[in-house]
């Protein structure tokens, strides 16, 4: 159950920002087993002033195209797959919308399954056997 944050510059049009979450949620769906229906994305744009990063952090030369991907996702990946993920994602977003593999940058933060509701105030992902506290 990935949600998917996604921050870039203001000015981008509609069919780039399109392309991105496309990318991505193709990415993950290869990659990390996302169901076909299971696609949670936002876009944030940002105002120059309000979109601060490291241009040469660990000497990668980042450019204002830069996109910051924030995924949210249960800790039940491996490192492989964490790695196909992201060279997943990078291949796909080079593709199309066309950006430079450097300007591509991702953070994954895991989460225990009982974290998420998805709704009607349940825990969906929670293990079924587990007692309410007392």
């Amino acid at each position: 159950m990935p949600l998917t944050r996604i921050s870039l510059r203001r000015g981008k049009p509609a069919a780039y920002r399109k392309a991105i979450r496309d990318g991505l949620y193709r990415a993950m769906r290869e990659t990390f087993n996302v169901p076909e229906v299971n696609r949670f994305m936002l876009i944030t744009e940002h105002e120059e002033v309000d979109f601060d990063y490291g241009a040469n952090y660990l000497g990668i030369a980042r450019s204002d195209d830069l996109l910051i991907i924030q995924l949210t996702v249960n800790n039940t990946r491996t490192l492989a797959q964490k790695k196909a993920l992201y060279r997943r994602i990078v291949e796909l977003l080079t593709e199309s919308p066309g950006l430079r593999p450097e300007d591509i940058f991702i953070s994954l933060v895991e989460v225990l399954p009982e974290n998420w509701s998805l709704g009607h105030g349940e825990a969906q992902y929670a293990p079924l056997n587990v007692p309410a506290p007392t």
